[in-house]
C-alpha cells in the first residue's frame, strides 16, 4: 500500500499555521558560538558602531552608556529598524550624557547573544555602565531617542535657579508629562519619580523667582505642576503630601491627557491605569465638523470625571480597533464605557450623540451609566487589547493539530477496513 496523502483541506491548515507563526514581531534566534574579548577606542562620531565577539566587552567597559541592536541579517524587522538606528545614532552622541549605538550580528555571535537571553531578532538593550536593560519601546528615530534621554535621566532633577528650571523643560522635549516640584522635599516624590520612570520626568526646584510662579501659575508653595506639554495641558496639586496615596492619584491621573485620543500608543498606556474608558467613537476624529466640539465637551466631562479616562477615536483612523465595539455607523457618533478587557457598557437611551445640545447629552449618559442602567457586552473580532498574537498563534496550532490528529485517525480506520475487506490467502491461515 502507497504512502498516505493529505487531503487539500489538511495541507491549507497547515499552510495557514507557517504563514501566520512564523512572521511574528521578532524573528526567532538560536545560540551557540563565541570568541575572546580584546581592548579597543570606541569613536565619538555618531555612527552605529558593528561589535562582535572579539570586541564587545570592552565597548561595554568603554561606553558609560551603549544601546545595542541584536540582529539577524535575514530579519525583515531588523531591516527596518536599521535606518531607524542610523538616524537616531549621532542625536544620541551628542546629547550631554552621549548614549553610542552598537550592533552585533547575533545570529552570528550566537554565544553572545545567548548570553544576554537573545532569543528574538531584533532584541535592543541599554547598557548602563555594564548593566543591561532590555528595551521594548518605539522603534522610530525621534520616540527612540526620547525614551532613551529619559531612561538615563536621574529619577528625580534637582533645579537650582530659573535658568535650570527654562533648561530642564525645554531638553525634556514633547513626548514625556514633567512634574516641577516647587518647595516639595526630593524625598516626598522620589519614590514615584522611580515607579514612573520610563513615562514622564521629576524634578524638584530649590530656589525660583515669583517670574516661574506667574509662568506656572501657582499661588503658594508647596505645589507640584504637571505639565504636558504634548497636549498643552497643565495641572497643580496643592498637597497633602503627606498622604501618599492622594499624590500618587495625581501623578498617575497627569500621566495620561485628560481625553486621551486612542491609538496603537495611547491603548498600551492605559494598561497601566485602573480606571475604566468613557470611549467616544466618531467617523473620523479629525476632518469631521463635529469633531472638535464633541472632543471640547468631552473634555469638560473629564475634568469632573477623574475616577474615569476619557477617550475618542474615529472610524476612518483606526478601523480594526473600532469594528471590535459593534459599531455601526448609523449609529455615530456613539459613547461606550469599556473595562480595556472583554467587556463594555451601552447606555440604554444614550445610543446615539444627536446634533445639537452634546453637554447635556454627555451627562446623561454618564449619569445613566452610574445608575447602572447598562447593556454589558462582549468586544468582539481582534481587539490589540484583549486577545494577543501569541493566543492567535496557539489557537491556529490546536486547530492544525485537530485536523491532523483527526484526519490520521481516519486514515488508520481506513486502512483497517480495508485490510478486513482484503479476501484471506492460504498462507494467513498457515
Amino acid at each position: 500500500m502507497g504512502q498516505p496523502t493529505l487531503p487539500p483541506v489538511v495541507v491549507v491548515v497547515v499552510l495557514l499555521l507557517l504563514v501566520v507563526v512564523l512572521p511574528a514581531t521578532t524573528c526567532g534566534a538560536d545560540a551557540g558560538g563565541g570568541g575572546e574579548a580584546e581592548e579597543f577606542q570606541i569613536p565619538r562620531d555618531g555612527r552605529v558602531l558593528e561589535l562582535d565577539d572579539g570586541n564587545f566587552d570592552a565597548a561595554v567597559r568603554a561606553a558609560g552608556l551603549l544601546f545595542v541592536d541584536f540582529y539577524a541579517p535575514w530579519c525583515g524587522h531588523c531591516k527596518r529598524l536599521a535606518p531607524q538606528l542610523d538616524e537616531a545614532a549621532p542625536v544620541l552622541a551628542g546629547l550631554s550624557t552621549p548614549i553610542v549605538v552598537a550592533k552585533v550580528n547575533a545570529d552570528k555571535y550566537k554565544k553572545l547573544g545567548s548570553k544576554y537571553g537573545v532569543d528574538g531578532f531584533p532584541t535592543l538593550m541599554l547598557f548602563d555602565h555594564g548593566t543591561p536593560t532590555e528595551y521594548t519601546g518605539s522603534r522610530k528615530a525621534d520616540l527612540l531617542v526620547e525614551n532613551l534621554k529619559k531612561l538615563v535621566a536621574p529619577d528625580v532633577s534637582v533645579l537650582e535657579s530659573d535658568s535650570a528650571i527654562k533648561s530642564f523643560v525645554e531638553d525634556a522635549g514633547m513626548g514625556f508629562p514633567l512634574f516641577l516640584g516647587f518647595g516639595v522635599d526630593e524625598s516626598l516624590i522620589v519614590e514615584y519619580g522611580a515607579k514612573y520612570k520610563n513615562r514622564a520626568w521629576f524634578s524638584v526646584a530649590k530656589d525660583f523667582s515669583e517670574d516661574m510662579m506667574v509662568f506656572y501659575d501657582f499661588d503658594k508653595v508647596p505645589a507640584l505642576v504637571s505639565v504636558n506639554p504634548k497636549y498643552r495641558e497643565q495641572s497643580i496639586f496643592y498637597g497633602p503630601f503627606d498622604d501618599g496615596a492622594f499624590l500618587e492619584d495625581f501623578i498617575r491621573n497627569s500621566l495620561l491627557p485628560l481625553v486621551v485620543p486612542m491609538n496603537r500608543e495611547t491603548v498600551k498606556m492605559l494598561n497601566d491605569d485602573g480606571r475604566k474608558v468613557v470611549l467616544m467613537i466618531l467617523q473620523d476624529d479629525e476632518s469631521d465638523e463635529n469633531s472638535p466640539r464633541l472632543i471640547k465637551v468631552l473634555r469638560s466631562a473629564a475634568s469632573a470625571n477623574r475616577d474615569l479616562v476619557f477617550g475618542y477615536v474615529g472610524v476612518n483612523q483606526w478601523e480594526e480597533f473600532t469594528e471590535t465595539f459593534d459599531v455601526k455607523s448609523s449609529e455615530l457618533p456613539t459613547m461606550i464605557v469599556w473595562d480595556k478587557k472583554e467587556e463594555y457598557e451601552i447606555v440604554e437611551g444614550s445610543e446615539r450623540l444627536e446634533e445639537g445640545d452634546y453637554g447635556s447629552q454627555i451627562s446623561r449618559f454618564l449619569e445613566g451609566y452610574r445608575a447602572g442602567r447598562t447593556i454589558k457586552k462582549k468586544v468582539g473580532g481582534r481587539s490589540p487589547t484583549l486577545l494577543g498574537v501569541n493566543a492567535v498563534y496557539i489557537l491556529v496550532f490546536l486547530v492544525a493539530v485537530l485536523v491532523l490528529l483527526m484526519y490520521f485517525s481516519g486514515q488508520g480506520e481506513e486502512d483497517q477496513q480495508t485490510q478486513d475487506n482484503e479476501p484471506m490467502k492460504i498462507e494467513d491461515v498457515q
